[in-house]
C-alpha cells in the first residue's frame, strides 16, 4: 500500500523469497473468560467459535493429538493448493486462548505443527493474562526451533471500553505481557478493534499510539464485527450504536497507518467475518473494495 510501511505479505515475501500462507488451526482450546476462571460469557464481541469460525478441529477442550494437528494442516494445504502453488506456511493457533492449557498439551500441539516441513513459523493467538512463566519458557524453546509470533488481543487501551467489552484484563496487564515476551526474544503482534461502542477517532488514535510505543513487532487493525449470537448483537439490537460507513472506516485506517512506526509490520487493516453470522457492517464482506479504498486514501 505504501513504501514507508511494511505490510505482512511483503514482509514474508522478503523473508522467505516467496508467498507464505497462514493456516488456521483449532487446537481445542478454551478461555479463562469462558470456563469460569474469570467469567463464563466471554468478551461481548466473541462468537461461539472464538474467532475460529473458519477452522477445522475439535470442540472438546484439550482433545487434539499430534496427528489431529498434522491432519488439519494437510487439509488446509489441500484447499490452498486449489488456488495457488504456495509451498510455505505459518501455523496459526487461532480460536480462543492458545496458551491457556496444560504445558504438556501445549508442547504436543505446538511441536506437531513445527514438525511439518512446510511450516516456517508458529503464530499463537492468546490473551495477555495467559502467559505464565512455564508457557513463556516453552515459547522460548519453540522459538529456537521455528520462529514464534504471539498474537495478543488488546482491542483498546481505554479501561471504560474494556469493562464494557467484559474482557477481564487491563492495558497494564497487556503491557506487562508484551515486556516479558519481548525480553524472551519473542515477537508480539498486537490486536486492536476499531469502531467499538462509545469510542471516537481520537480514542482509537490513542490506542494505536500507546500500543506502538511498546516493543511490539506487528499490529492488526480489526474492524468491529457484530456477529449473531453474541452479547454485542443483543446490545446493538436493543440500543443501536454508530456503525462506521466504509468511507469513514477507510479514512480512519489510512490515518492510523500513518501513525504506525515503519519498523512495525502491519498484519491487518480490515477483517473477515463469517457471512452466516455477520449482522454489521454489511459492507465489510467486500474486502477487495475496502482494501482498494484504503490504498487510494493512502496515496492521496
Amino acid at each position: 500500500m505504501t513504501k514507508r510501511h511494511i505490510f505482512v505479505n511483503d514482509y514474508l515475501q522478503d523473508k522467505y523469497g516467496e508467498k507464505v500462507y497462514k493456516i488456521s488451526i483449532n487446537a481445542g482450546m478454551t478461555c479463562p473468560n469462558r470456563d469460569g476462571t474469570l467469567g463464563t460469557g466471554g468478551c461481548i464481541f466473541c462468537s461461539e467459535g472464538g474467532s475460529g469460525d473458519f477452522t477445522f478441529g475439535k470442540d472438546e477442550p484439550y482433545s487434539c493429538t499430534a496427528d489431529d494437528i498434522a491432519g488439519q494442516i494437510e487439509r488446509a494445504k489441500a484447499l490452498i493448493s486449489q488456488k495457488t502453488d504456495c509451498r510455505k506456511y505459518i501455523a496459526y493457533f487461532q480460536p480462543f486462548s492458545n496458551t491457556y492449557a496444560p504445558v504438556g498439551y501445549l508442547r504436543e500441539v505446538y511441536y506437531a505443527a513445527a514438525a511439518c516441513p512446510d511450516i516456517v513459523g508458529i503464530s499463537v493467538a492468546t490473551r495477555c493474562d495467559c502467559i505464565s512463566g512455564e508457557v513463556l519458557e516453552l515459547l522460548k524453546e519453540l522459538n529456537a526451533v521455528k520462529p514464534v509470533w504471539v498474537e495478543m488481543g488488546l482491542q483498546t487501551v481505554h479501561s471504560s471500553t474494556l469493562e464494557l467489552l467484559n474482557c477481564k484484563y487491563t492495558y497494564e496487564k497487556f503491557k506487562d505481557a508484551v515486556l516479558r515476551l519481548s525480553n524472551a526474544g519473542i515477537d508480539v503482534i498486537a490486536h486492536l478493534i476499531l469502531g467499538l461502542p462509545g469510542e471516537n477517532h481520537a480514542m482509537m488514535c490513542e490506542s494505536v499510539d500507546k500500543v506502538c510505543s511498546l516493543p511490539i513487532q506487528g499490529i492488526k487493525l480489526q474492524l468491529l464485527h457484530i456477529l449473531k449470537g453474541t452479547e454485542l448483537a443483543r446490545m446493538y439490537s436493543d440500543d443501536p450504536f454508530h456503525i462506521m460507513s466504509m468511507e469513514e472506516y477507510c479514512l480512519l485506517v489510512a490515518t492510523l497507518i500513518k501513525r504506525i512506526p515503519p519498523d512495525i509490520v502491519i498484519h491487518r487493516v480490515t477483517g473477515d467475518g463469517a457471512r452466516r453470522l455477520l449482522i454489521e457492517p454489511a459492507w465489510s464482506t467486500d474486502k477487495k473494495r475496502v482494501l482498494n479504498m484504503i490504498n487510494k486514501m493512502l496515496e492521496e
